[in-house]
């Protein structure tokens, strides 16, 4: 029997690490691939270093089913529908940005796209991404910081009535007046405190890599396909590898924002491709000119939601936790005072 009283523990702790990031991964595998390496020994190489988990897995069942000649993208995505990263750390992001990953690789097995070019464009993407998301996780860490200890002021304020002598908890506990406003008062911290966390949610940027189907177009292009075969392959790839919607009007993985931008990278590239038919200019520098001019403005517009968070976060403040500390903390102490003046008459 394997296994001690920790090892149950150590499993749980496990598969809530955080995997190795897919900029990493892939950058690796660019490496090997571009010194001459075979994609699937590739794969194998990179999962021999990986620590247990889930990317340890991802890179041993990549080069398994490489050696029976399955495609990698193909062999992604089935193991991304098996959902590998329940329990770890934002999960729902890490599938999201490996089946980007498989939908880059699928572009470049159907288009002959140069592999390793094409993974490199990908780590680009990735990091910036990153980098992306991790200024707005530091933008959000004063306002989450604020928020938590907005939300402790009604404790404190039935604290600070009990210091000044008052018998506040007698009223709370042992009075019909009491009991109604502790319910409001929770009522109105549970409404605040989900109130709080949509605000951080809808500020967070998402998994969803700007700019990807111009760096894909790009891919697809450097491989020798045509205009319009390149935007086949790319529709394909984001639809069978369930990114998002594969163009406008069709619906996929994605939610209505991601879909929106979905439809805007769609019609910036049509945009992109007519200038490069009109000036005779390469379309593949000016796919990857417009996916980074979308990955900043992807990263501004997330800067400036986080911003706004400082505002906003005062909403629930006004309108919860000022109530819920005069109903604890103020109301219950206005009661102590009436009974104890009304008893000494």
């Amino acid at each position: 029997m394997s296994g001690g009283p920790g090892s149950a523990p150590r499993r749980r702790r496990a598969r809530r690490a955080r995997p190795t990031p897919a900029a990493v991964l892939v950058e690796r595998l660019a490496v090997l691939v571009g010194a001459g390496v075979a994609p699937s020994r590739a794969w194998g190489h990179v999962g021999a270093v990986e620590p247990p988990g889930p990317i340890r897995r991802l890179a041993e069942v990549v080069a398994l089913d490489g050696g029976d000649g399955v495609a990698v993208s193909d062999s992604l995505v089935s193991w991304l529908d098996t959902r590998p990263f329940e329990g770890a750390v934002d999960a729902d992001g890490h599938e999201r940005t490996w089946r980007q990953v498989a939908c880059a690789w699928r572009v470049a097995e159907t288009s002959g796209a140069p592999m390793a070019d094409c993974l490199h464009s990908v780590v680009s993407a990735l990091r910036s991404a990153d980098e992306a998301r991790r200024d707005v996780q530091v933008a959000l860490s004063g306002p989450r910081a604020t928020a938590t200890v907005v939300l402790a002021l009604p404790p404190v304020g039935l604290l600070f009535s009990l210091g000044l002598g008052f018998d506040t908890g007698t009223v709370l506990v042992g009075t019909p007046i009491g009991w109604a406003c502790l319910v409001g008062a929770a009522g109105l911290v549970t409404v605040a405190r989900r109130w709080n966390a949509r605000l951080v949610r809808a500020a967070l940027p998402s998994s969803r890599v700007p700019g990807l189907r111009p760096e894909l177009l790009a891919v697809a292009l450097s491989g020798g396909a045509s205009w319009s075969s390149g935007l086949a392959v790319v529709d394909e790839a984001i639809a069978s590898c369930g990114v998002g919607a594969a163009s406008p009007g069709t619906r996929g993985g994605a939610g209505p924002v991601d879909e929106s931008a979905d439809r805007v990278e769609f019609h910036r590239c049509e945009a992109v491709l007519d200038l490069s038919r009109r000036a005779g200019a390469p379309a593949g520098l000016l796919l990857r000119s417009e996916a980074r001019e979308l990955r900043l403005e992807a990263r501004t517009a997330a800067q400036a939601a986080a911003g706004r968070l400082g505002v906003t976060l005062m909403l629930p403040l006004g309108v919860c936790i000022l109530p819920a500390f005069l109903i604890v903390g103020v109301v219950p102490l206005v009661v102590s005072l009436v009974s104890s003046t009304a008893g000494s008459w």
